[in-house]
């Protein structure tokens, strides 16, 4: 049977990481097919990836404004794109494709402004088109099962949270003699690719939307530090958070953290308890009801709801992990897009969304303005 939803990429060439990741998840859906793409600038790795993915010549083009005007005016055009570019060119490329008509599934961080997050909302609500954003954290079972429990009150009324993403992969920056690093991410650091940020708008953001996703609250206000250590873009991030409730949240993100690689840790504290997830080992999560002994739930098991189960692919003891989280935001998207192509309601799908992707802009630019000011409370507007 013919895959009923086709999609384009733009960026994500043979050598890249993140693009890999994005076709592998969506290949766990037998929906969606790969059709067309404008991988990369450089004319070789461009048409090299293509044939590696079986596409039609004619459908490798050369830039992204020339994919977005030929698939639009296809009667057999793809229904959406991924986007999986540096930063600094996700706004041009998803307005591009959302003002042809086409929806769009973007890496995070969404922008570098919150005027052009604020335009990207604009056109996709009034063209109709979803707008999907690559916070995948949340695509794992037990992040499902983290919101499900706090939505019904185990914890009860959220009163602290703290979390943390640490890595170490720009230690070697910290080095008075390093010439820069030669990580295949390079444009990272460089302010003219990655924005007014380095490691907030790469992970610090993770931790924004993770919590806000679990918990339902939003943040007020934030007092932030940022270290630069002499580079242009910070490699090390705190931050203090006011949530709605009038609660405190400490958060933390690093990627000079020695012995860390993908350590995104999250602990939420309710007057009836605490819950706790580490990305590392996502299989499980930690209850703990006030005076009680500590649980661990684990994925697959009679403890996990038949809904929040439902996002699981294997049984239990068997480790699913990143590729699967992906997977699950794709199959939420994919679904919501088959639900467009048959003219029905296409909300209330559980995937990041372009408001998800706004608030994550404004968590930035509200940190980096405290940050550079003083460490100075900033609402978030």
């Amino acid at each position: 049977m013919a895959r009923q939803i086709k999609y384009g990429m733009v960026g994500g060439h043979n050598k890249a990481f993140i693009g890999d990741v994005h076709r592998k998840a969506l290949n766990f859906d037998p929906r969606a097919e790969l059709v067309a793409g404008c991988f990369s600038t450089r004319e070789a790795l461009n048409r090299e990836t293509g044939e590696t993915y079986g596409l039609a010549a004619d459908r490798v083009y050369p830039d992204y404004e020339t994919m977005a005007k030929a698939e639009a005016a296809r009667p057999d055009g793809i229904d959406f794109v991924v986007i999986v570019t540096p930063n600094a060119t996700h706004y041009p490329v998803a307005k591009c494709f959302l003002e042809a008509g086409i929806h769009v599934f973007c890496e995070k961080p969404l922008c570098f402004t919150v005027e052009q997050a604020e335009d990207l909302k604009r056109i996709s609500e009034a063209k109709g088109l979803l707008f999907g954003v690559a916070h995948a954290y949340t695509g794992y079972t037990m992040s499902k099962v983290m919101k499900e429990m706090i939505a019904e009150g185990k914890i009860g009324e959220i009163v602290a949270v703290n979390a943390e993403y640490a890595q170490d992969w720009l230690l070697n920056e910290l080095d008075p003699n390093s010439t820069g690093q030669t990580n295949i991410a390079i444009w990272r650091t460089d302010p003219s690719q990655s924005g007014i940020a380095n490691c907030i708008g790469d992970i610090g953001t993770h931790i924004e939307n993770y919590v806000a996703y679990i918990t339902g609250r939003k943040i007020r206000r934030v007092l932030a530090t940022r270290d630069k250590f002499g580079k242009a873009l910070e490699l090390n991030a705190n931050m203090i958070v006011e949530y709605d409730n009038g609660a405190h949240g400490a958060y933390w993100c690093s990627q000079v953290a020695a012995g860390h690689c993908n350590g995104l840790a999250v602990r939420v504290y309710g007057d009836k308890g605490s819950l706790e997830w580490v990305q590392e080992n996502p299989e499980v999560v930690r209850f703990t009801p006030v005076n009680e002994a500590p649980r661990i739930i684990n994925r697959g098991t009679a403890a996990v709801t038949e809904k929040a189960g439902a996002f699981g692919r294997i049984p239990s003891g068997h480790p699913e992990g990143l590729y699967v989280a992906f997977a699950n935001l794709y199959r939420e998207y994919l679904n919501a897009i088959e639900a467009k192509k048959a003219g029905r309601d296409a909300s209330g799908f559980d995937f990041p969304t372009v408001d998800m992707g706004l608030d994550g802009v404004k968590f930035v630019h509200a940190v980096v303005e405290s940050a550079d000011n003083g460490s100075k409370w900033v609402d978030i507007r």
